[in-house]
């Protein structure tokens, strides 16, 4: 969402400027041109050749920059993204004032175009009717926010929103502002993630060791697009993606009714779940004694949540084939017996690939008979963004 777009960084005189420099670095690393106005007030916090080193740009902060006269008119009018971190109260007022009396006032009065704001201020001064008010005011004429959160702000502890939010979480909701209008922009997107444990006892489990990393990556990516994700996670370590619903489940069966109930609604299901194929024919009550001899489980099959959960007509759906050697035969066979209009094959063998890492190499196939798309060895983002650029064509 972000490569090759151009992102004005407006940076206003608060003590969360520091996180700032983070956000301007993290927005080059992801390929935006980044230009940032900084006010007399940040200045003093953070040293304009800070943001040069992490942007390679020079830094803008007067009106009055000699052969820059006009600086404010195609600051306003060229950039896909206005994000102003920190917006300070003082900032905002001015703002919804519509006061123009320096160089970023003056270029956000003559925005017309998307601006993403990142409060940060002192708990009362938010809570404060007047920042309220000014608030709403800028959300009424088209500016988006994102926080503030609860947290320790300069003065000490609060239980109070005023906290700016990380960078992390304002870049994420920069991509999601500029993929409206995209493909996955409003479609509701359902994606599974994570093992399954199945109780032979009620403290021995059969499971397996996916971290769920592939899933939580598809549901962020997916969620930066502007979709309406919903997560389904077998028991992982993973805090869930910004603005995700996270829905928690332990068993294969409580995963197949989870997606059961949540899949009429979908305009695309990822089924990156790595759910148990066997569970103990029977439960034991009690935990099994260690005995001298071999411990004997009775294993059934669980339900084949791809192959046996209707889908709507609208939904695409998408399978994953962990095997092991050449799995391109089998993947192709589930593809056509599970009914599904995509599967990505990877190797559990190959390193890089398996399970618990942090990276994937995968070949995606499609329904159409079309020539798979062999990814090179790519972190699982980078992997789920790949996914969706691939799936996106075929919504419904």
């Amino acid at each position: 969402m972000l490569a090759g777009r151009h992102v004005v960084l407006g940076v206003s005189g608060g003590i969360a400027a520091y996180k700032s420099c983070t956000l301007a670095r993290r927005l080059t690393e992801r390929g935006a041109v980044v230009d940032v106005v900084l006010t007399a007030g940040a200045a003093e916090f953070v040293r304009p050749v800070t943001f040069e080193a992490l942007t390679g740009r020079p830094v803008l902060q007067s009106l009055w920059e000699r052969g820059r006269a006009l600086a404010h008119i195609g600051l306003a009018r060229d950039p896909d993204l206005v994000i102003v971190a920190p917006a300070t109260a003082n900032l905002l007022a001015r703002a919804a004032q519509g006061l123009a009396d320096d160089l970023l006032t003056t270029l956000l009065l003559a925005r017309n175009g998307p601006v993403l704001a990142a409060p940060a201020m002192n708990d009362a001064m938010f809570a404060h009717p007047a920042t309220a008010l000014n608030l709403r005011t800028l959300s009424h004429r088209g500016w988006d926010f994102v926080g503030p959160e609860i947290g320790a702000l300069a003065e000490g502890p609060s239980d109070r929103p005023g906290r700016m939010s990380e960078p992390e979480r304002i870049l994420a909701a920069a991509e999601r502002l500029l993929a409206r209008g995209g493909p996955w922009d409003a479609r509701r997107v359902l994606v599974t993630a994570g093992p399954t444990r199945e109780h032979f006892d009620p403290v021995r489990v059969i499971t397996n060791p996916s971290s769920g990393r592939m899933g939580y990556a598809l549901a962020a990516a997916a969620w930066a697009r502007g979709a309406e994700v919903t997560l389904v996670s077998g028991p992982t370590t993973l805090e869930p993606p910004e603005g995700v619903p996270l829905h928690r489940v332990e068993t294969t069966a409580e995963l197949e009714q989870s997606v059961r109930a949540l899949v009429p609604h979908a305009h695309a299901l990822f089924m990156a779940a790595a759910p148990a194929d066997y569970r103990p024919a029977v439960r034991a009550a009690a935990k099994q004694a260690r005995g001298a001899g071999p411990l004997q489980v009775s294993l059934e099959p669980t339900a084949d949540i791809l192959g046996s959960v209707e889908r709507p007509a609208q939904c695409v759906a998408v399978g994953f084939a962990l095997e092991t050697g050449d799995g391109l035969a089998r993947a192709r066979r589930k593809l056509q017996e599970k009914r599904l209009d995509f599967i990505v094959l990877n190797d559990a063998l190959e390193p890089g690939a398996g399970f618990e890492v942090t990276t994937n190499r995968v070949t995606i196939l499609a329904a159409d008979g079309r020539e798979p798309v062999a990814l090179p060895l790519l972190s699982k983002r980078d992997v789920a963004e790949r996914i969706l650029d691939v799936v996106g064509p075929a919504l419904r």
